[in-house]
């Protein structure tokens, strides 16, 4: 036996390949062996892009006497969650049944079967040897009683994904007014965000609540989102030199993030600070998206068109040692060389060079906007448009010095889900930022997700060398449906319709169950069945598929899948307790019962499409030459635009500005 992970696709994986651990890859061959063995298993997941990942790697699994009692007592496996992310929920489920809490490293104790029975985190040299010493003991000594621990765990974990008993198929009447009461009184009033820390960005929420405050004339909900998004915007957790934001903020102000930058997030970010900018013309937004825009451009997209999915959290530092933030913090002396001495003041002002932008950590300065810039210029006299060209000037220089350093480590794998989201999020950002280039990204992006990602009659999951290793789960297939309709929206090419079509029976039949939800991934996995109803950072799949449904079924005129997708999100919200845990759903419900039109149009140029996407988010648009179902009853409209809800239309006129 040897350590296997040499001849992985996954950084991560990679990362442990030269390990004195006898590390395995997880596959049906060696989970099989492994029953046969009778050894505990370890299962150890994680991510590219984690620092305590990198941490307890360095502490334990480089070492020659944790390696010796791992290799001696337990088959090991080593499991990139954004590789297998269904294994990754079902050993997190375990963990916070066990612990009451979550994370990563998720290091995890199983029966040879698979069945968990000890889990933790990040531990320490000392403790994993002195735990899995115990739990072998245990093992040898009194294995039933593991066993049935192991069964009344896998219990649990089946309860917790029994959405039949926790959602009933049941009419219930729907009250926002008292969840959204509670979830005002967690909103931090000064920064954004909620009243914790670490601070998570949480587009969804912040879609669902920025739609809402405009929908219901609610301007304490609108401004605590527009509050959210600017304090988010200035600076530590948004890179303000490079563009893009970090995972999360480890402090309340936004100021220190844990230094990861993921595709999943930043793609939504362009979307929500995309309709922020539309409703609130705050330039700010639009610098943030144009920034983010570039970033990912020119750091993450691959030649097949897909983008990569994270940089890592520690850099090279100048000591040539992994480091936290190496890349992105600044020395005092550093600063000082590249500002001049006639600006430093005010530089030091604009970036919080003093107290409120100081990390006692690393004994230096992450940039920290602390103050509106208005209020800066006003407070040295200063024109804005002079301060707005220094400030740029001042972002340039650090650029062209930091550019100098180190970049931070690349997760250079293509996730599925994560492109579609891009995809989404740089439609979004078209609107507001459209050039030549913007349209051959997205071209390239929409280009991969439907020739490259799509191979064998099955969308995939990862991909990387030209080649998809891992089959698509439901994430995949939600987001690139979800994707693929607002491309039709913009292009009105029929294709990519047919292709989100394709995707959702395909969907159907690969992970839909009489429970009317879909399930994560394959039906046949050896871990069981994991439903994730729940929003995170990223979306509720299932409630994406509701809205996939939603549309779908309306431009195809398919009453199953409306009736279908309405049934599932009333099923849902009649049983939500905390909302912000379900914001897609909440979107749902308003789009279905206030918000849903769509828009008919009749001989329009492109710019007049691209007027019409701009001004409208929920909306399906469809050109009146298409052959499709719902338009039968539009082939001898007269006027050029037609706005209708499933009830009827309320505006027929020639003049776009009266579309609203």
């Amino acid at each position: 036996m040897q350590n296997q992970l040499s001849g992985s696709y996954s950084p991560y994986l990679l990362q442990h390949a030269n390990n004195p651990v006898f590390w395995q890859i997880w596959n049906n061959e060696n989970t099989a062996k492994a029953k046969k063995t009778n050894k505990l298993l370890i299962i150890s997941i994680g991510y590219a892009a984690c620092h305590w990942c990198h941490v307890m790697e360095k502490e334990c699994f480089e070492d020659d006497d944790v390696a010796a009692v791992m290799n001696a007592y337990f088959t090991s496996f080593k499991i990139d969650r954004e590789e297998f992310p269904v294994i990754d929920a079902f050993y997190m489920q375990a963990l916070q049944l066990m612990t009451k809490q979550g994370g990563w490293p998720l290091n995890i104790v199983a029966l040879p079967n698979g069945l968990p029975v000890w889990g933790a985190t990040y531990v320490s040299k000392e403790q994993w040897i002195e735990v899995l010493e115990q739990l072998n003991d245990l093992f040898q000594t009194d294995p039933e009683k593991m066993y049935d621990y192991a069964e009344k765990l896998k219990n649990g974990i089946q309860l917790a994904n029994n959405t039949l008993e926790i959602y009933p198929k049941k009419t219930s009447n729907f009250n926002l007014e008292p969840l959204l009461v509670n979830w005002k009184k967690s909103f931090d009033e000064e920064f954004g965000g909620y009243q914790r820390a670490p601070k998570f960005m949480m587009p969804t929420n912040l879609n669902f609540l920025y739609q809402f405050g405009l929908e219901y004339n609610d301007a304490f909900v609108k401004n605590h989102v527009e509050l959210t998004l600017t304090k988010m915007a200035y600076g530590g957790l948004f890179d303000v030199i490079e563009g893009g934001f970090s995972r999360y903020s480890v402090d309340h102000k936004w100021h220190i993030p844990h230094f990861e930058k993921m595709l999943y997030d930043n793609a939504q970010l362009l979307t929500t600070y995309s309709n922020a900018y539309l409703i609130s013309n705050n330039l700010l937004y639009k610098e943030i998206v144009t920034k983010t825009v570039q970033f990912v451009i020119d750091n993450w997209q691959d030649t097949s068109g897909g983008f990569y999915a994270a940089y890592d959290a520690d850099s090279y530092n100048d000591e040539s040692k992994l480091q936290e933030g190496a890349y992105y913090f600044w020395k005092e002396n550093e600063l000082k060389q590249l500002i001049s001495k006639e600006e430093w003041e005010l530089f030091s002002e604009v970036f919080s060079i003093n107290i409120d932008g100081f990390w006692h950590e690393a004994d230096a300065f992450v940039l920290f906007q602390k103050d509106d810039i208005n209020t800066i210029a006003n407070k040295f006299n200063i024109h804005i448009d002079q301060l707005f060209r220094l400030k740029s000037k001042w972002e340039n220089l650090l650029l062209k010095n930091r550019q100098k350093r180190k970049k931070p480590l690349l997760d250079d794998k293509i996730i599925v889900s994560w492109n579609a989201l891009l995809l989404t999020g740089l439609l979004s950002a078209k609107k507001i930022i459209p050039s030549k280039e913007l349209d051959d990204v997205i071209n390239n992006l929409a280009d991969f997700l439907q020739f490259k990602a799509y191979q064998n009659d099955r969308l995939g999951h990862t991909y990387k060398k030209n080649t998809v290793y891992i089959d698509g789960n439901l994430d995949d297939y939600a987001f690139t449906i979800e994707a693929f309709i607002q491309l039709f929206n913009h292009t009105q090419k029929i294709e990519h319709l047919q292709f989100a079509k394709s995707l959702l029976f395909q969907a159907m039949d690969l992970f839909f169950d009489e429970q009317h939800l879909f399930f994560k991934s394959g039906e046949n996995e050896s871990i069981g069945t994991i439903f994730e109803i729940e929003d995170n950072v990223i979306p509720s799949a299932n409630a994406l598929m509701s809205r996939n449904l939603f549309y779908l079924g309306f431009i195809f005129s398919n009453d199953y899948f409306m009736t279908l997708s309405k049934e599932m999100t009333n099923r849902i919200i009649g049983e939500i307790e905390y909302a912000s845990a379900f914001s897609e759903w909440l979107t749902n419900n308003l789009i279905f019962n206030r918000t849903f039109e769509y828009i008919v149009i009749k001989n329009s140029t492109k710019d007049e499409l691209k007027l019409i996407n701009n001004k409208n988010t929920f909306k399906i648009i469809i050109d009146n030459s298409l052959n499709l179902p719902i338009l039968d009853a539009y082939k001898n409209q007269d006027k050029k635009f037609q706005v209708c809800n499933l009830n009827s239309c309320r505006i027929q006129t020639n003049d776009i500005t009266e579309i609203n």
